[in-house]
């Protein structure tokens, strides 16, 4: 018996196309979850989506760059159009433009950062949390880092933005 099936389940994965979020998306199909993987460029998803179909699982890919309200807007359009519903959100995609000290970060590195890292984020979660809600319920999972909790020299903003989304996780468990 499976103690971890997420058979029927509908999962979307940003940052899915490498890394920590490639890994996570193979995880959920490999337990059954149909999972939506995103991120900003098609050719990685489309490999990521391969793999997945290869090994048996369920995967489609939509893309999407979490740091801009529009296609956040058209995400969500699209899973409710296709899919009804949203189980799983597991909040990955994540950026650090800039490496050096606080007194020499610029607008545009904090703007770019606070974009993906932390206005995604969040826009991400309502947008899922409103879905969810219709369906009864659903689970929200974000990728914070422990620069959010102990920041290291150099990632200021970076340790900024997870700061931040630890904060933030926190006030939509409050609140949900």
């Amino acid at each position: 018996m499976d103690s971890f099936n997420l058979n029927g389940k509908i999962a979307l994965v940003t940052g899915a196309s490498r890394g920590i979020g490639e890994a996570i998306a193979k995880i959920l199909a490999a337990h059954g979850a149909k999972v939506i993987l995103t991120s900003r460029k098609l050719e990685g998803l489309r490999r990521v989506e391969g793999e997945i179909v290869q090994a048996g699982g369920a995967a489609d890919s939509l893309v999407c760059h979490t740091g801009e309200m529009e296609q956040i807007r058209c995400l969500f359009t699209e899973i409710e159009s296709r899919y009804g519903r949203l189980d799983i959100l597991v909040n990955n995609a994540g950026t650090n433009p800039f490496f050096g000290d606080v007194l020499s970060a610029d607008e545009k590195a904090w703007d770019k950062t606070c974009d993906v890292n932390l206005k995604g984020y969040f826009f991400m979660s309502q947008h899922a949390a409103k879905l969810m809600r219709k369906a009864g319920g659903g689970v929200i999972v974000n990728v914070a880092s422990v620069s959010g909790v102990r920041p290291e020299p150099f990632l200021g903003i970076y340790s900024i933005t997870k700061a931040g989304i630890i904060a933030m996780t926190q006030s939509f468990a409050k609140e949900l």
